[in-house]
């Protein structure tokens, strides 16, 4: 009896509505209207903001289509066809994946267009360089394609930023360490002394300069199990490029040196019977000096200085106990790792 006037009352009990909309937040359009007109946009070839894109596209074997301003901020812009042969990824792209290229190659020949242009910038020594279709560009050479439809930017230093705008078709961990750290070692290599932190934007993440020297040494690294480490200790310095790199590489060497410890001990573990796809995280996170510190926001001081993090961490391996391992804990370092993927 007791149980269903339990039921009864949950029953009539009214129901309490979630604001849906504000738990996701409401995509409300801007309260100020920005960018050009329609009258502002178009621009002639013969223009002379465009006239020098126009004569080195047709120089280059190339068809200009038309010209111009981009709505947002009016930057002048040329499309045009080009030869595949006259273009090149830049050279701090993420690595081409061959079965990708495969797979969209077959995609565009069943569908018979090639509709999504390529991002074309001038690059240092005026090379003609696309920084975000690698992939466009080999599925183009497969399908023996003569020329390929570009979009052409005169600002060369839209290459460097355009890491920013992948966020449609994200990098994995690696593939944006990679792109990170090529693109640094680049802009090191130009005139000024500008320091690291003045490319912050361009670099998105301070770890994914220190992991794409991790990525560089070694292919395999992984990155994931000390990305949470590194994201509590890692800050951009204002030191020059070429320098801060340099400190960068001598911090890589100690965490790589740090992971071949890592190693000993899962190899251990499982020797132990600990079988656990998040045996490397449990590790990591058991010898971290800032486990268990909240991260700070982003530009702010870190939890601790990157080399007393290493001086403990380095520590804490050497003297990492196999006895003190436990299947319970193992299992919670298990869920923390499936909720941050």
């Amino acid at each position: 009896m007791a149980a269903r006037k339990k039921a009864t009352s949950a029953r009539t009990r009214p129901v309490r509505r979630v604001n849906t909309a504000r738990r996701q937040g409401k995509l409300a359009p801007g309260k100020q209207a920005r960018g050009l007109t329609a009258a502002e946009i178009a621009l002639a070839l013969e223009n002379p903001q465009v006239a020098r894109l126009v004569e080195e596209v047709r120089a280059a074997g190339g068809a200009p289509i038309g010209a111009y301003r981009e709505p947002m901020n009016g930057r002048e812009l040329l499309l045009a066809t080009l030869p595949l042969a006259s273009l090149q990824p830049t050279p701090f792209q993420r690595d081409l994946s061959p079965t990708h290229t495969q797979r969209l190659a077959q995609r565009i020949g069943q569908t018979g267009a090639f509709l999504d242009p390529l991002i074309v910038v001038r690059g240092p020594d005026g090379q003609l360089w696309t920084p975000n279709g690698r992939h466009r560009l080999a599925a183009a050479k497969v399908l023996g394609l003569r020329q390929v439809t570009v979009l052409i930017c005169p600002d060369s230093a839209l290459a460097y930023r355009i890491l920013a705008l992948n966020t449609e078709k994200a990098h994995n961990l690696r593939d944006r360490s990679l792109e990170v750290i090529r693109m640094a070692r680049g802009l090191a290599q130009q005139p000024g002394r500008a320091s690291e932190q003045a490319w912050a934007e361009q670099f998105e993440a301070p770890e994914l300069l220190t992991l794409g020297m991790l990525y560089e040494t070694s292919g395999r690294f992984a990155g994931g199990a000390y990305s949470a480490f590194l994201r509590k200790v890692d800050r951009f310095s204002d030191r020059p490029l070429a320098a801060s790199l340099r400190e960068r590489q001598n911090c890589a060497a100690r965490l790589l040196a740090i992971d071949t410890d890592v190693k000993r001990i899962v190899t251990g573990l499982q020797a132990r019977g600990f079988r656990s796809p998040y045996l490397r995280n449990y590790v990591v996170a058991r010898i971290s000096p800032v486990r268990f510190l909240k991260p700070r926001k982003a530009g702010a001081e870190p939890l601790m200085p990157m080399a007393q993090a290493l001086t403990r961490m380095a520590a804490a391996a050497r003297t990492f106990t196999l006895d003190s391992v436990s299947h319970r804990e193992l299992a919670w370092i298990a869920v923390g790792a499936a909720a941050e993927e």
